[in-house]
């Protein structure tokens, strides 16, 4: 058996394939490289380059290489850019996906892990969310996303396939010992950007809104390391083959951090004082979001070893000054 891990060369797939392949799995990666990168893939995996939309590439890879589950990651991510280009967030995002779990179900793909986002919940509801509160995302990356978790679950209410969808908060921290990190030209993450100024390769870093109602105006988000989010993955997996049932997880820590206070704890850990810029509010972007982390800690037994903010940055950092893609 193996698995196909699709966007297995970006920022977080390329993470869970170094997790899989450690663990001793046989993986396979589908990945068109439009924002992913050749360098990050394990060599102890197979990447083949295509496209996720393509039925029958991907139906010929489940077949010769006896896929018995799929982690798919392929897609779009930016906020601002899905409002901008909605037509192509729900063709990449929701129109893909739906293809993909066409072919899984046509080959009998038994278990199906959904790379989903904390952007389909309410900007209204109640802190900490919980998987059961109000959907009602804010962009058409959220509203993507949340289409394709509807197309799964009714699905497998009426084919033999078994789900875990994990709802990302805000993925940062690298893998800096295994060389695995944000790559992403021009992210428009937090983390990332905040980092690539201190390192002299951004001129400066926005803030995007400071009227927001939170402590000091800013956004409030709440960060989880994208080695604790392959962990996460992981364990879902392994409750899907020992015959659970399918799940819904939030994926955070359960604590926020506002623009400001990661920007201040950046200048801390760098040394560096950041030109910090003030900007418009961006179209889509919630005022706060925090995760109750309560369901992933019980049901699938998940024990995040990055939970601090000053270790997800110390580890972006020193992978970004150290980094060969």
């Amino acid at each position: 058996m193996a698995i196909l891990v699709t966007g297995g060369a970006g920022y977080i797939g390329s993470q869970m394939v170094l997790d899989l392949v450690d663990a001793d799995e046989t993986v396979l990666v589908l990945d068109d490289l439009s924002t992913g990168f050749e360098a990050a893939v394990s060599p102890k995996s197979r990447l083949v380059v295509g496209d996720v939309g393509e039925a029958s590439l991907v139906s010929r890879l489940i077949v010769e290489h006896n896929i018995d589950a799929i982690i798919h990651f392929a897609g779009s991510i930016v906020v601002p850019e899905s409002v901008a280009n909605p037509l192509y967030y729900y063709l990449n995002n929701a129109s893909k996906t739906r293809t993909l779990i066409e072919v899984a179900v046509a080959c009998r793909v038994p278990h199906f892990i959904f790379s989903s986002t904390a952007a389909v919940y309410s900007a209204q509801g109640s802190l900490p969310v919980k998987e059961g509160d109000p959907l009602l995302p804010q962009s058409p990356y959220g509203r993507s996303k949340l289409i394709s978790e509807w197309i799964l679950q009714d699905v497998s209410r009426v084919q033999p396939i078994k789900f875990a969808i994990l709802r990302y908060f805000n993925v940062a921290g690298a893998d800096p010992q295994r060389g695995i990190g944000q790559s992403t030209r021009g992210a428009s993450h937090l983390i990332k950007a905040a980092i690539e100024t201190a390192t002299g390769k951004r001129p400066f870093v926005e803030v995007f809104g400071t009227d927001y109602p939170t402590p000091d105006g800013t956004c409030v988000r709440d960060y989880v390391h994208v080695k604790d989010l392959a962990g996460a993955h992981r364990l879902a997996l392994a409750r899907l083959r020992d015959g659970g049932e399918s799940i819904i997880v939030n994926c955070g820590y359960g604590r926020g951090y506002s623009v400001l206070e990661v920007l201040h704890a950046v200048e801390k850990i760098s040394g560096i004082k950041l030109d910090i810029r003030m900007a418009a509010r961006r179209p889509g972007d919630a005022a706060m979001i925090i995760a109750d982390p309560s369901v992933a800690t019980t049901q699938l037994s998940w024990t995040p070893t990055f939970d601090s903010l000053d270790a997800i940055i110390r580890s972006a950092l020193e992978w970004e000054l150290a980094r060969s893609y």
